[in-house]
């Protein structure tokens, strides 16, 4: 499985992004999927997730009320929608395919990686 991560960029504090992280191949419509960050100096964090059916998900403290993850099954796709960004928010972010159905947080529960999209917020 491959994963291809897009939309990162260069915004300004306060401003919105949408990422987007396709799969090769539907493996992933059975497992949750999650997206993860790593700022600059700093280990990879846990962002958000969502189970299979999108039903169910799972936001790091520090991004709740300001991002929103979805799914559509239907092209393997997976979206994180991030408003009121922060210059805290400044990263690579991957997203994975967990081996799980259910959101879960922690990176050894997740399989398949992306190459990772780049976010700067500029404060």
């Amino acid at each position: 499985v491959q994963l291809q991560a897009s939309g990162g960029g260069l915004v300004q504090a306060g401003g919105s992004l949408r990422l987007s992280c396709s799969a090769s191949k539907r493996t992933g419509s059975n497992n949750a999927l999650g997206w993860f960050r790593q700022a600059p100096g700093k280990e990879r964090e846990f962002v958000a997730s969502i189970s299979w059916r999108g039903t169910s998900t799972n936001y790091a403290d520090s991004v709740k009320g300001r991002f929103t993850i979805s799914r559509d099954n239907a092209k393997d796709t997976v979206y994180l929608q991030m408003d009121s960004l922060k210059s805290e928010d400044t990263g690579v972010y991957y997203c994975a395919v967990s081996r799980y159905s259910v959101p879960t947080s922690r990176p050894d529960t997740y399989n398949y990686w992306g190459q990772g999209t780049l976010v700067t917020v500029s404060s």
